[in-house]
Order: structure tokens, then C-alpha cells, then sequence
């Protein structure tokens, strides 16, 4: 079993920036990716953004350039720098990490407002 605790979430003016973070613990060997999906109110859950053991990074098409996904591999930590924010942006952000299963954490909500 995978247990991911995200941290960071908070609210945030439009136009700042937030920096979310995801740790992974237990049995961390085999996992190959990690990242981060949202859910807006009313909303289905999308994809950000995930990162591989390698550092292959795809990204949602509406926030690339905005969003950068980071990890540490050592850690098993992944990082989301989000900027530029937008009220839109206000969502709980779900961390998730991949290996013969899907982990999901309990998700951290981002506020974008002023």
C-alpha cells in the first residue's frame, strides 16, 4: 500500500502563486509516476499534470506555462508550482502515484480569490 499526504494548499490572490506538495509513503519501490489531478465545484475531476521516475512530464493542454510539476525521487515528493493564478484555478487538487495500482491522497484545496 501507497499513503500520499499533499500539503501547501491555501488561498491565494489571482494572479499569485502557490506551491503544492505530495509525499508518498509505504511501498514506494515500484512506482513510476506521480501527479496531480483537480475538481473543481461542479466539475469532474482533470488531469494537471504528472511526472514520471524518468522526469517525462505531461501537462493539461490549458496550463502549460503556467503549472510546472517537479519531483524529488528520493522523496518521493512531487511538487506543483502553480502561477499566474486564476480564480478558476480554485479547485481540490488530488495528488496520485502509479505503480501496478492507483493511490490517491485525500486532495488539498486551492482558493483563488480576492
Amino acid at each position: 500500500q501507497v499513503q500520499l499526504v499533499e500539503s501547501g494548499g491555501g488561498l491565494v490572490q489571482p494572479g499569485g502563486s502557490l506551491r503544492i506538495s505530495c509525499t508518498a509513503s509505504g511501498s514506494i519501490f515500484s512506482i513510476y509516476a506521480m501527479g496531480w489531478y483537480r475538481q473543481a465545484p461542479g466539475k469532474e475531476r482533470e488531469l494537471v499534470a504528472d511526472i514520471t521516475n524518468a522526469g517525462v512530464t505531461n501537462y493539461a493542454d490549458s496550463l502549460k506555462g503556467r503549472f510546472i510539476i517537479s519531483s524529488d525521487n528520493a522523496r518521493k515528493t512531487v511538487y506543483l508550482q502553480m502561477n499566474s493564478l486564476k480564480p478558476e484555478d480554485t479547485a481540490v487538487y488530488y495528488c496520485y502515484a502509479a505503480d501496478q495500482h492507483l493511490y490517491w491522497g485525500e486532495g488539498t484545496l486551492v482558493t483563488v480569490s480576492s
